[in-house]
This record gives structure tokens, sequence and C-alpha cells, in this order.
């Protein structure tokens, strides 16, 4: 998950820990220096290591098995993909009072992919389907198959059942509860039955850099796995809206029974936000309801 710039210390992780640890583990580098970068994610704090490397340390035990996945799999996955994704340079361990494995990674060009960067987003749009396509082609023998390293992207969306229905329970009145239990249902009659793909997990505009308004790369595969690639559709109702979706609902495919799928993860990820926003971050909030209307419509239509 990608939010905007955090204070530096969060999650006990600041630049001077980075440092030492830097120091510590990777005496080569130990005059570089450190600091954090813009924008920042919320499963791990990033740091700028000098001017071509990056460390990245997770926030929390959860998040920690996305080292060694990301480790292994980013360098097989790389050649198959039409865009620059993560180079792991070197794995740190615990050390300094900081109790996880950490990575250092080759830095990345490019800004966060927003609107007004994106001159043509129909074309972006194009580009990430082509991302995804290319993702689900490369080999899965052998991946890591959707579970708790993935938060469960990849597998079905009935794992979260229990906290789509409090959700549910708790918006009623706020949002159109009938018609999203409908969307729900349907999710789940939509069972995956086709063979194990590559998924990203988390295909989020900050997690795309754009570089002169074009998808240049790929960030951020701690969700990454083997399973139902449904998760990865979010975004055509997350970014992209009108034309754009349209581009990349055709140009990325994918059964109707996969769209249904996508429309639970979305409808998941937006009821339980909202429900943490509702009474406070109106902006926020707002976005998670227009998210909630475009799937739900989206039902209407084709569901």
């Amino acid at each position: 998950m990608v939010e905007s710039l955090h204070g530096d210390g969060r999650a006990g992780i600041d630049a001077a820990l980075v440092k030492r640890l830097v120091a510590a583990q990777f005496p080569q580098w130990s005059a570089l220096p450190v600091t954090p970068v813009e924008v920042d994610g919320w499963d791990n704090r990033t740091y700028r290591l000098g001017d071509e490397m990056t460390a990245r340390l997770p926030t929390a035990a959860g998040y920690v098995p996305a080292v060694d996945k990301e480790d292994r799999w980013l360098p097989i996955l790389a050649p198959s993909l039409p865009v620059d994704i993560p180079v792991p340079l070197a794995k740190g361990g615990p050390g300094e009072g900081y109790p996880f494995s950490w990575s250092i990674r080759g830095w990345l060009d490019g800004e966060t992919a927003s609107l007004d960067r994106i001159g043509d987003l129909p074309g972006f749009a194009v580009s990430v389907a082509g991302f995804l396509l290319a993702l689900q082609r490369a080999d899965a023998t052998g991946g890591p198959p959707a579970g708790a390293h993935s938060f469960h992207r990849g597998a079905s969306p009935a794992h979260y059942d229990d906290e789509t229905r409090r959700s549910l329970a708790a918006l009623d009145g706020h949002v159109d509860t009938v018609r999203a239990s409908a969307v729900w249902d349907a999710a789940l009659a939509a069972t995956w039955s086709g063979p194990p793909v590559w998924f990203h997990g988390d295909i989020a505009s900050g997690n795309l850099l754009v570089r002169d308004g074009k998808l240049a790369a790929v960030i951020d595969f701690g969700t990454s796995g083997v399973g139902d690639p449904a998760c990865d559709l979010v975004i055509a109702w997350t970014m992209f809206s009108g034309e754009s979706r349209e581009a990349f609902r055709s140009a990325v495919g994918q059964e109707p029974a996969t769209w249904a799928r996508a429309r639970g993860w979305a409808l998941w990820k937006a009821l339980i936000t909202l429900v943490r926003d509702l009474d406070g971050d109106e902006r926020r909030a707002a976005e998670h309801r227009r998210v909630i209307d475009e799937v739900l419509a989206d039902h209407d239509r084709t569901g």
C-alpha cells in the first residue's frame, strides 16, 4: 500500500538508523547520504542511498516475507516484463535495534503516476494492461502461491468476507448496501478456475512510475505471487474512468468472472477504508465513495 510522505521516524525507522545499518553491514556504502524518498509506502520505509540505490525496510513482521520473495523472484521476472522493476542488490539483516531483514535496491528514475503527469491516459491504461498481460505470461513454475505473504491477493476474496460484511453493516445509510452486497456475492460466486499466473497484488498509481508521461517502471512486488490475477484489475476503478477504463478493459481482456472478482476486491478495499475515514478525512472518504459508486454502476451494466 502506498501513502503520501510520512515524517521520518515512522515505525521506529529513521535515516539515522538506516545510516547505522548500512555502515555496519555494507561498509563499502557507508559514506553515501541517506534521505527519505518523497513518496513512501506503508508496508516499508524507503530511503535514497546515494544517487543510485535505495534501502527498503519493512515496518512490521507481516511485511518481512516480501524481502526474500522479491530478492528471489524479481530478477527472474524482469526479462519477461516490458518496463523496469526493482533490482535487488543486497539483503541486510537485523541490527542496530532493528529486528527484521531489509533490502538494498537499484534506484529507478521516474515520478509517481498521477493524472496531472499523464497526457494520454487511455494510452497509459493500455501500457498498464500490457504490463499485466506480460506478467501473467511469465513462467509461474515454483512461484509463491497466494497466501499470507500476499495478504491473500491472488486467492479468493472470500478470505475477507467477514470484514466486508462488517463494513457493510457499519456503512448502512452511508452507501447502497443492498447493491454493494450483490456485488460482493457475485464476486464470491465467480470462482477462479484457470491455471495460476503471476499477479502483482497492488497495481495502484503509487506503484507505477512515469517518465515523460509514459509508464516507465512498476515497483513494490511485496504482495505478488502466483494465483488469480483479478486483484490486479482494481485500477480500472481507482485510477481509470470513462475512455481510459474502457481502453484498459479492452486491452487487458479477462473473462467476465475475473472482472466480477475484481469488482469484489475493489469494493472490499473501498468499504474498509471508508469505515476508517468516515468521520475523519473527508477528501479520502469522498474518493472511497466514488470508487464504490463506480463499482456498483459497473456491476449494474455488466454483472
